[in-house]
């Protein structure tokens, strides 16, 4: 299922836990980021680009503010949709938000409001928001190199949450083959690997399938059905190499390009 994105900056932990909770339980919102700070949230919605963001004005336990978020989100000239959850009631601080970007305010003092009416909310506009998104996921004038990051670690959040063990020898080929087959690459990747690292294409190709098996043999059933959600053909019950790279490089095609 396409998922949501969305990067949640708020800096009461037991909101945040609870934004978690029903996040975890809905399968097509995912939370890519929790900040309580406006400088790393800025910084990680430029590096992940996420369709919405859930910012709270207030952030008294972290740094800044939501007005300081969308004020730099202007600056950076990228506009995820931007729902601003708050107990402030000022009629000028709202009016502020809206004109630095806001869609849309719900304040946290109204008798409906949850952390999981939020994501409802979102829920329902997730088709809308997303068509909009798509068409702008690249930012103009992005440097090359902070494009390469920004994807990569977007895939490293993919390989961590199925349980691809960072300090295998096959998580850094996975995260470059996933690369190259984002790129349309998609013949000879392992000799490619094979020679970026001085390593034989065979021994490449058995680190990325030990990885893949090893995280689908000890991580919790649960979640990879939820983080990974492809037909295995294969009858070792784990994906093979291609479904597995071929599986995130669509996805990460679906979101940036």
């Amino acid at each position: 299922m396409d998922e949501l994105t969305v990067i949640l900056v708020e800096d009461d932990p037991l909101t945040c836990a609870n934004f978690v909770k029903c996040a975890d339980a809905m399968d097509d919102i995912s939370l890519v980021s929790i900040t309580n700070n406006a400088t790393k949230a800025l910084s990680d919605i430029q590096d992940l680009l996420p369709d919405a963001v859930i910012l709270d004005l207030e952030l008294h336990m972290g740094g800044g503010n939501g007005l300081d978020v969308l004020n730099g989100l202007n600056a950076l000239n990228i506009h995820p949709y931007v729902i601003v959850t708050t107990n402030n009631s000022s009629r000028i601080t709202f009016e502020s938000a809206r004109q630095l970007g806001a869609d849309f305010i719900m304040t946290k003092h109204q008798q409906d409001y949850s952390e999981q009416s939020v994501l409802n909310f979102l829920q329902m506009t997730k088709s809308v928001i997303k068509s909009n998104q798509n068409s702008a996921r690249i930012s103009v004038g992005e440097a090359p190199a902070h494009y390469k990051k920004r994807i990569t670690d977007r895939i490293t959040t993919e390989l961590n949450l199925v349980g691809i063990n960072p300090k295998s020898y096959g998580y850094p080929y996975l995260v470059d083959a996933i690369i190259l087959f984002t790129e349309q690459q998609t013949q000879n990747i392992s000799t490619i690997i094979a020679e970026r690292y001085k390593k034989s294409p065979s021994s490449v190709e058995r680190a990325m399938q030990y990885a893949i098996h090893t995280a689908w043999k000890h991580t919790d059933i649960d979640e990879l059905l939820t983080h990974y959600t492809a037909k295995i053909r294969s009858s070792k019950g784990s994906p093979t190499i291609t479904e597995f790279i071929s599986y995130y490089a669509n996805k990460i095609k679906q979101e940036y390009y």
